[in-house]
C-alpha cells in the first residue's frame, strides 16, 4: 500500500470516529472483521494460543491483543499505547438555554484545545446517551449528528477592534456557549434538547437520563499542498496513533509472530488519565494480569514476563512550523514527512531513555525507516502523554 492510500484510510478512520466512544466502536468493527473475539471483564476468560481478543471498558477505552505461542517468560508483552480522546468542548447536563431568543448549548472545556479554532466552523455533536430501557435497566447507545448543528460565530471586527493585534480571546464562561437555534423563551419546550437527541437516537426523551457529548468539526479530512504532500484533519492527536496501532496489529507479520502483542488505547489522556479507564487506572494491569491467569502463568513468571516487556507510547510530536521558528529547540526540529519522532525530556515528561531510544532507533533502521529526535525548548513547559503514567504503574 502506498503512502497516499494509507493516509486516506487514516482520514476515513478519523472521519468515522468523531468521539472517543465512536473510536472504540469503530475499532471493534475492524477487529471483528479480522477474527477478534470480544471479552467481558465480568466473566471468566478462556484464552487460546494464537487467539485474537479485545476488551472495551466503559465504551471509550479499548485493549486488543493476540496471545502468542511463545512463553511469556521468554518474550514478555509487546505493547503499543495511545489515547482515544482529543481536546475540545463537551456539552453540559442542562444544555439548552434560551437568551434573547437564541438557544445556546452550554459547554465545558475538555483538555487543552485552542479555543479560537472552534469559531466560524460547521460544528456538530457526537458521543453516547445513557437511557432507561423498558425493562428498567440502564443502557448506552452512540449518537452522532452528521449535519452542521452548531456554530460559535466570531464577533465582527468593528466590535472587536483589537483582535488582530491582541489575538482572539474568548471568555470561557460567557462566550463559549454554542448557537443551536432561534426561539423565544415562551416557545422553547422544556425538554427541547432531549427531543433533539430522541429524534437522532430513536429513543424516547423520557427514557434519556444522561449523556456524554463531544463537539466535533464536520469538515472531513483532506490532502493539501501543491503536490498534495500534506494532510489535515481534526483529532490527529491522537487518532493517528490509534490508526497506526490498529493497522500494525492487523498485519499478518504481527498476527503470526508468535509474540503476545497488545494495543492499549485509553480515554481521558487529555485530562490527566486518572480514571478507571485512563492510563493511570487499572485497565492495562488488569488485562495483562488476566492474560497471565488465563494461561496459567505463575505469579513469579508473570513478573518475569513484565520484566521482559517493551511498550511504545505513541502520540503526536510538535512538527516544525516555518512561520514560528523561535518556538523550537534549534537542533531538534521535527520535520513533516521525515519519519517518526523519538521525543526526549530530561524530566521524564516522556518515557524515552537511552535504552528504549536505542531499541526504537534500531527497529527503524532494520525497517529502513528514517527517524528523528525531538527535544522541547527549556524556556517552555513540556507536554506529556501516557508513557510515563503506564511506566510508573
Amino acid at each position: 500500500m502506498n503512502a497516499h492510500s494509507y493516509t486516506q484510510q487514516l482520514l476515513d478512520f478519523i472521519d468515522a470516529s468523531p468521539s472517543p466512544w465512536h473510536v472504540a466502536a469503530n475499532m471493534a468493527l475492524h477487529l471483528q472483521d479480522r477474527g477478534f473475539t470480544k471479552l467481558d471483564e465480568t466473566v471468566p476468560w478462556q484464552l487460546h494460543t494464537e487467539g485474537r481478543y479485545y476488551v472495551i471498558r466503559d465504551d471509550s477505552s479499548i485493549i486488543f491483543f493476540v496471545l502468542g505461542s511463545q512463553p511469556l517468560t521468554d518474550t514478555g508483552f509487546k505493547i503499543l499505547g495511545a489515547h482515544t480522546d482529543s481536546p475540545g468542548l463537551r456539552i453540559r447536563p442542562n444544555a439548552g438555554v434560551c437568551v434573547d431568543s437564541f438557544v445556546r448549548l452550554g459547554v465545558e472545556i475538555y483538555g487543552g484545545p485552542i479555543l479560537a479554532t472552534f469559531t466560524d466552523r460547521d460544528l456538530s455533536l457526537a458521543g453516547r446517551i445513557s437511557y432507561k430501557t423498558p425493562e428498567g435497566k440502564i443502557a448506552n447507545t452512540l449518537v452522532r449528528f452528521d449535519q452542521a448543528l452548531l456554530r460559535l460565530p466570531n464577533l465582527a471586527i468593528h466590535l472587536n477592534r483589537g483582535v488582530n493585534d491582541e489575538g482572539l480571546k474568548l471568555h470561557k464562561q460567557n462566550e463559549l456557549p454554542l448557537l443551536l437555534s432561534k426561539w423565544t423563551q415562551e416557545q422553547l419546550p422544556p425538554d427541547y434538547f432531549s427531543s433533539l437527541l430522541q429524534e437522532q437516537a430513536n429513543i424516547d426523551s423520557q427514557q434519556i437520563l444522561a449523556w456524554d457529548l463531544a463537539v466535533y468539526d464536520t469538515q472531513p479530512g483532506a490532502f493539501w499542498g501543491a503536490n498534495q504532500e500534506f494532510y489535515a484533519n481534526s483529532q490527529l492527536d491522537n487518532l493517528a496513533s490509534c490508526h497506526a496501532g490498529l493497522t500494525a496489529m492487523l498485519d499478518a507479520a504481527v498476527l503470526d509472530s508468535g509474540n503476545t502483542v497488545v494495543c492499549a488505547f485509553f480515554d481521558h489522556e487529555e485530562i490527566g488519565s486518572e480514571s478507571h479507564k485512563g492510563a493511570a487506572g487499572s485497565f492495562l494491569p488488569d488485562i495483562l494480569n488476566r492474560i497471565a491467569l488465563a494461561t496459567d502463568t505463575k505469579p513469579e513468571a508473570y513478573l518475569q514476563a513484565l520484566a521482559q516487556s517493551f511498550m511504545v507510547s505513541a502520540d503526536m510530536a510538535h512538527a516544525y512550523h516555518p512561520n514560528f521558528p523561535l518556538a523550537y529547540e534549534p537542533e531538534h526540529k521535527a520535520i513533516v514527512n521525515n519519519g517518526p519522532v523519538i521525543k526526549v525530556n530530561a524530566s521524564r515528561r516522556y518515557s524515552s531513555e537511552s535504552g528504549s531510544e536505542a531499541l526504537f532507533a534500531y527497529y527503524c533502521q532494520e525497517a529502513g525507516i528514517p527517524y528523528q529526535y525531538y527535544s522541547h525548548r527549556c524556556d517552555l513547559p513540556c507536554g506529556s502523554t501516557i508513557g510515563p503514567i503506564t511506566w510508573s504503574a
